[in-house]
């Protein structure tokens, strides 16, 4: 869907934020780039977009260059999220997320209809928001219009630059909670630049880590927890002690009619439990010889993430 190829950008001060980039984003998968501060992530997200140009390289959407497409053309079929979303002040939230459906000419019916559903889609009731103005709304609420006007004229590709780093810890939370729930129910490919490496456990079907400019290892959230590439990815992830036991019974789903292919204890290590996983969707856990439910790799990801949250995460 999106392609890097030997993309390098190289700044006028000589600074090089991206370096020989080779990278591959899957159509509608939810990728996300991560790193320190400095480490070209941002540089990364805007030269899809074409906000910033490439100083040498290629990259395409499917088969063709961006370089080959009209740049307005090339924006208005990009959805853009950033982290301080900048509505229009003076126009109401249905104005701001009209926006580019007007500029791309859409009928007065087709614009009112896509604006309610996207409320609707973002939990805000469009009866209560659609007249409201900015200033009249808390920062998620501004941020769940930022995501409505990023989605409202149907693009393929939704871009997203930190959009929940200013929040507040509850409302950052709500918006990851409510991403999830979009990414399962719409088909795009989003590209999502954080500096948390808890949010991109959490929301990442794949995840680039980034260092000076340079890919370090791209995988899923179980292959960067479980098979980290270097000491820097583990440093970074804070990888926990593979043999140490974990609380299975704090974390089991309810049993189901699924297949079930291996049984652990509930006692199981670490290391026990992600080769498991690593062989089957799903594990039946068992105490005192009885079943008492079912884990899966979600589950295990979540619970590490977390685990992140207590021993304190140096990346933020």
């Amino acid at each position: 869907m999106i392609k890097f190829d030997k993309v390098t950008k190289l700044y006028d001060d000589r600074t090089k934020a991206v370096d020989q980039l080779d990278l591959h984003i899957q159509e509608n998968e939810f990728f996300v780039l991560i790193g320190p501060s400095g480490c070209g992530k941002t540089t990364t997200l805007k030269m899809i977009n074409r906000l910033i140009d490439a100083s040498d390289g290629s990259i395409f959407i499917g088969d063709k260059k961006i370089t080959d497409y009209n740049i307005h053309e090339l924006r208005w079929n990009i959805g853009y999220v950033l982290q301080q979303i900048a509505l229009f002040p003076h126009m109401t939230i249905a104005e701001n997320i009209a926006v580019v459906p007007e500029l791309k000419k859409w009928s007065r019916k087709q614009i009112l209809g896509r604006v309610d559903e996207l409320l609707e889609m973002v939990g805000l009731d469009p009866a209560v928001y659609r007249d409201r103005k900015p200033t009249e709304l808390s920062g998620g609420q501004q941020q769940r219009i930022g995501v409505a006007r990023a989605l409202a004229a149907d693009p393929s590709i939704i871009l997203m630059d930190e959009p929940f780093s200013a929040l507040d810890p509850i409302s950052r939370e709500k918006l990851q909670n409510d991403m999830l729930h979009l990414k399962r129910t719409i088909n795009k490919t989003i590209v999502f630049v954080t500096h948390d490496i808890r949010e991109a456990l959490k929301l990442g079907d794949r995840i680039c880590i980034m260092k000076e400019g340079k890919v370090v290892q791209v995988g899923t959230p179980d292959d960067i927890l479980n098979k980290p590439a270097n000491p820097f990815v583990r440093d970074f992830v804070g990888v926990h002690k593979q043999d140490e036991r974990i609380d299975l019974e704090s974390l089991v789903l309810p049993l189901d009619a699924s297949v079930v292919l291996n049984r652990l204890p509930a006692k199981a290590s670490l290391a026990e439990v992600l080769e498991n996983l690593s062989q089957h969707d799903k594990v039946l856990i068992e105490k005192d010889g009885k079943s008492i439910g079912l884990i899966d790799r979600q589950r295990v990801i979540e619970y590490m993430a977390s685990q992140l949250d207590e021993r304190g995460c140096k990346h933020e």
